[in-house]
């Protein structure tokens, strides 16, 4: 029997096609239970700085990449586990650095080492209402 034959690309094939299905964004919710709204994958830089007793944590801020993002929810992707029960998040647009508080929904194993962060977007801040921000770049 030849090494590549027909049966083991179709479980190259099946390996895919499960692994897609796992984590396709339209299965999501089944396992997750119901959203506000849908999401929809997009690979996106953030910066995330910690909030801890209504104080910016700028220190502890740290870059991420966003795995999907709703208007009002976004999942992170990071290298390792944190503890953050809010945050200032912090997304470049059109040359700009735009900021979103949010509250921490979830952390999640996701294997590898890596982790995804779920948050729910709660109110848009103003760089001028915090000093801190005004230095923060992507």
């Amino acid at each position: 029997m030849s090494l590549f034959t027909k049966n083991k690309k179709r479980a190259v094939n099946s390996f895919i096609m499960h692994l897609v299905n796992n984590s396709c964004p339209d299965l999501e919710c089944m396992r997750e239970g119901p959203r506000l709204d849908g999401r929809v994958g997009r690979v996106v830089v953030a910066v995330v700085i910690p909030v801890e007793k209504r104080k910016l944590r700028v220190e502890e801020s740290f870059r991420a990449t966003t795995k999907d993002l709703s208007t009002s929810g976004v999942s992170l992707i990071l290298d390792g586990p944190v503890g953050i029960d809010e945050a200032i998040l912090g997304f470049r647009q059109e040359g700009e650095m735009n900021f979103v508080r949010a509250r921490a929904k979830h952390l999640e194993p996701m294997g590898g080492g890596f982790y995804r962060l779920g948050f729910e977007l709660i109110e848009m801040i103003h760089p001028g209402d915090y000093p801190q921000l005004q230095d923060i770049e992507i």
